[in-house]
């Protein structure tokens, strides 16, 4: 399973709005600016996730995107899931032999699992919990 730029960006938005909830919609502009992301794309990816009921959108001088539940209700799977589609490891697995077929499996409900237990709240505080680099190199 590879993870495109599409289910990571989406990823990201989700992440961003997660940091800012209950604050206000944010501007997409915004999170384009801070992360260096094409706002362009992520305009692109913003209809799929507010179709698929993760995100909410506020019109107006003061509008924005803001997640449609807490960040603790959601998880990595349901981002990934909507924007990348099924979490499947290997395709036509009904045709391959049996010991591989048990392998395959094994990944795929392994790489489920993290994804279906990491909440969007997790990722916010990993990022919290981050040593943050002053951009400072030292030379002895």
């Amino acid at each position: 399973m590879r993870i495109s730029t599409k289910g990571r960006y989406g990823l990201t938005i989700i992440v961003e709005l997660g940091k800012r909830y209950g604050e206000g919609p944010v501007p997409l502009r915004k999170i384009a600016e801070e992360q260096t992301l094409s706002e362009a794309y992520l305009e692109q990816l913003i209809p799929l996730l507010r179709n698929g009921g993760l995100v909410k959108s506020i019109r107006g001088a003061y509008g924005g995107y803001k997640l449609s539940k807490e960040p603790c209700e959601m998880t990595a799977g349901d981002v990934i899931r909507l924007l990348e589609g099924p979490i499947q490891l290997v395709e036509g697995l009904e045709e391959t032999d049996i010991p591989q077929q048990s392998l395959w499996l094994k990944i795929s409900e392994a790489v489920r699992e993290v994804l279906d237990t990491t909440t969007i709240e997790d990722l916010i505080q990993s990022e919290r919990n981050q040593p943050q680099s002053d951009g400072y190199m030292f030379y002895i």
